[in-house]
């Protein structure tokens, strides 16, 4: 049907999307086909630009909040997606400026190797973080000869001040675990930087989806206002 091959979808998707309510409800001939419109177009168009702007969860609540006439609720949904946005980007720039701990020595580091617990009161964490960490190959610490308790270094804490910092902003622990052994075995901060700047790029792209979606989501809200109804004779039957 040419609502789905427009944007490469199967007709059970559209239908799919309708019984989701994310479209609107699709009048019904007598032979049982579904009626699709302008209307359902519009609405079709604009829930997919909202996906890679808000995700699809967001986006399906944007929808329906529309679809059921609760506007406000639907920009709400909007206005969330924004700060998640402004967030991240504040996020990015507190990593960014991190990755001094990697090529700049702190003057409270100090000289002689630490136990977990203090590490962990170092960085405000309990030592069972420290070793959820370690599972997941994040840290590496080394092991005393003679108490086999473990000992965290120079290294070995540069390495946890900076999983902190990345926990905090939202990195997974594998994708953190990934980081940090490009990092020890490139031997430098260009993985990292590398990592940065294509978190930087995603939320480039993610706010220049937002300004599309905003456009959609305005023209679906204009056309409601209009009519909820093609009015051209532009109509597509669907069997059910």
């Amino acid at each position: 049907m040419d609502l789905a091959r427009e944007h490469g979808l199967t007709a059970q998707a559209v239908r799919n999307y309708e019984d989701r309510g994310v479209l609107p409800p699709a009048e019904r001939t007598a032979s049982g086909y579904r009626i699709y419109s302008d209307l359902h177009a519009i609405a079709l168009r604009a829930y997919l630009a909202q996906v890679p702007a808000h995700g699809y969860a967001t986006g399906g609540e944007i929808l329906r909040a529309v679809n059921n006439n609760a506007v406000d609720d639907a920009l709400r949904a909007v206005d969330r997606s924004h700060v998640q946005l402004l967030r991240d980007r504040e996020t990015l720039d507190a990593v960014g400026a991190a990755i001094g701990l990697l090529v700049t020595p702190r003057d409270d580091r100090p000289d002689r190797p630490l136990p977990v617990s203090a590490v962990a009161h170092r960085l405000g964490v309990n030592p069972a973080t420290l070793r959820k960490w370690e599972r997941a190959g994040i840290l590496r610490p080394e092991r005393d000869r003679v108490s086999r308790h473990r000992v965290y270094r120079a290294d070995d804490l540069r390495d946890a001040e900076l999983a902190h910092l990345l926990r905090r902003g939202g990195y997974l622990l594998d994708h953190i675990a990934t980081v940090l052994d490009q990092v020890r075995t490139a031997g430098g901060v260009d993985a990292l930087a590398a990592s940065l700047a294509g978190w930087r790029e995603r939320l480039v792209d993610r706010g220049r989806a937002m300004l599309t979606a905003a456009g959609r989501l305005d023209e679906y809200l204009r056309f409601r206002e209009v009519n909820s109804t093609a009015t051209d004779g532009s109509r597509v039957r669907v069997p059910l």
